[in-house]
């Protein structure tokens, strides 16, 4: 099982991280759809699951993906953020394709196990679950900073909360780890955290050592949320590698459930409302050949991991 944990190289594993890295940045977008998008889910799940089996391996394998994603939140934070704002249409029906893309993965997935209409329970039962969840996002705005700063227990308790809340659900695919901070109205905290990585490193630089400190001082509620983040991660990890090794084949007729959920949610949210005021032939030929343009980089990502 751990023969290929190192397959795809360094370089490209790094650059499937990335992808996933700004997928996690992005509301509706899942972290973990995107890993199964670029051919890396099932090894990701093997390599935290059987880390003790082999460490050297399973760190040369993520150690690239981990920095890769890193790199993807940290650069993407503002930028993809502002890209979404300023060219919604095209970027977001870039998005669908990349999700549309994996429809051949899917296939193979599925095709192991003899067709049944109990399955289809399996497909409605992952929309809904998906769809719904995404529904109970955004109670506040999107930008609502709860926390800047560690002030007391509690708050560490909340932020760890937070980091175990949406990243074991993120673990799960089609699940958005951004939703689900936003279900918890943590969204704009821990953002501003990470965008302030950035500014303390400027301030640093440029000898402003107090206000340096203040921006630290939001960059330390990251401390608790990946604590939380990484057991929610271990727990959810163990049960997604237990239902992948008996019961893949049902696995994925939830997921293409999900992707159908991630679809509706990417065109409702990203398109749907800047359409009405800008819709014309200029943006329906963009938007088609975004999507070819998303599709085909799923099925370049899923080359190498093809079985």
């Amino acid at each position: 099982m751990h023969s290929h944990v190192t397959s795809g190289g360094p370089m490209l594993n790094f650059i499937k991280g990335a992808i996933i890295g700004i997928a996690l940045v992005i509301p509706g977008l899942s972290g973990s759809i995107f890993a199964v998008v670029v051919g890396l889910y099932d090894r990701l799940l093997d390599a935290v699951n059987h880390f003790r089996d082999d460490p050297k391996a399973h760190m040369r394998f993520l150690l690239p993906v981990g920095l890769g994603a890193v790199l993807g939140i940290l650069l993407s934070t503002k930028a993809v953020l502002w890209i979404t704002t300023s060219w919604p249409i095209p970027s977001y029906a870039f998005f669908v394709g990349l999700v549309i893309g994996i429809g051949p993965f899917i296939a193979r997935k599925v095709r192991q196990v003899p067709f049944k209409w109990a399955y289809v329970g399996l497909v409605v039962l992952g929309f809904l679950a998906i769809y719904g969840l995404a529904k109970l996002g955004g109670t506040e705005p999107e930008n609502m900073i709860a926390l800047t700063k560690l002030n007391s227990l509690g708050d560490w308790g909340t932020m760890g909360f937070a980091g175990l809340f949406s990243v074991s659900l993120m673990a799960i695919p089609g699940i958005s780890g951004s939703v689900m901070l936003m279900v918890i109205d943590q969204y704009g905290t821990i953002y501003n955290a990470v965008g302030e990585i950035g500014t303390a490193a400027r301030l640093l630089l440029s000898g402003k050592t107090a206000e340096a400190g203040v921006a630290l001082q939001s960059v330390a509620l990251l401390v608790p949320f990946m604590i939380g983040a990484i057991i929610g991660l271990i727990l959810i990890a163990k049960l997604m590698g237990y239902l992948l090794a008996h019961f893949e084949a049902q696995v994925y007729y939830a997921v293409i459930g999900i992707v159908i959920a991630a679809i509706v949610i990417l065109i409702e949210t990203g398109m749907v409302p800047y359409w009405q005021a800008t819709s014309g032939l200029l943006d329906i030929g963009l938007a088609i050949v975004s999507v070819v343009i998303g599709v085909l980089a799923t099925l370049f990502l899923d080359k190498p991991d093809a079985k």
